[in-house]
């Protein structure tokens, strides 16, 4: 087992009914409880695994003030790219623009669609690509390309790039880096 790892996201909110609301449609979570807080912020426990009592949270307390988002990104990976490309779709149908003028990237070692949530917290929707390449990496994707089109092409664009090898050589190394500090 990791010594640590990612469980869960909470995030305060002007409107929470609104953001449990878009959550909920936009990416399936239920609400697995929902209370009430010693400092007295209502509090919304989410989940789309029924292994995990909560993988999203949000509380009330967002201050309507603050003059930046001080979230930087919330990303979700999802299981394909017919996944990717169907929630992508679904942006349009939420009202929701794209964040930057370039739509669905390649990172080289994902594919990312980013957009900014009811409350302006910027998401990103993720497939893992089986390649790594040295960051930042940013290139403008396609999706309406065929999947064969769209894997060759990018397979092509990021053989070129710095850095560039196969994901599972990537995470051999990184394997490797880990245990040398756990």
């Amino acid at each position: 087992m990791k010594p640590v790892s990612l469980s869960h996201v909470g995030i305060f909110a002007a409107d929470v009914e609104k953001m449990v609301g878009f959550y909920s449609r936009f990416f399936g979570f239920l609400i697995s409880d929902r209370g009430i807080t010693s400092s007295g912020n209502e509090i919304v426990f989410m989940t789309s695994d029924p292994g995990e009592h909560h993988q999203f949270v949000i509380a009330s307390g967002r201050p309507k003030d603050v003059p930046f988002n001080v979230i930087n990104q919330i990303s979700f990976r999802v299981d394909s790219l017919a996944t990717l490309r169907k929630l992508y779709g679904r942006l349009a149908d939420e009202k929701i623009e794209l964040v930057g003028r370039d739509g669905p990237l390649c990172h080289g070692n994902a594919l990312s669609v980013y957009f900014h949530d009811p409350e302006g917290n910027r998401i990103e929707l993720l497939i893992d690509t089986p390649w790594h390449v040295s960051q930042p990496c940013g290139m403008p994707v396609d999706l309406s390309l065929s999947d064969e089109a769209l894997w060759a092409s990018l397979e092509a664009r990021v053989r070129e790039l710095p850095g560039f090898k196969p994901r599972a050589e990537w995470e051999q190394e990184m394997t490797r880096k880990l245990a040398g500090i756990h």
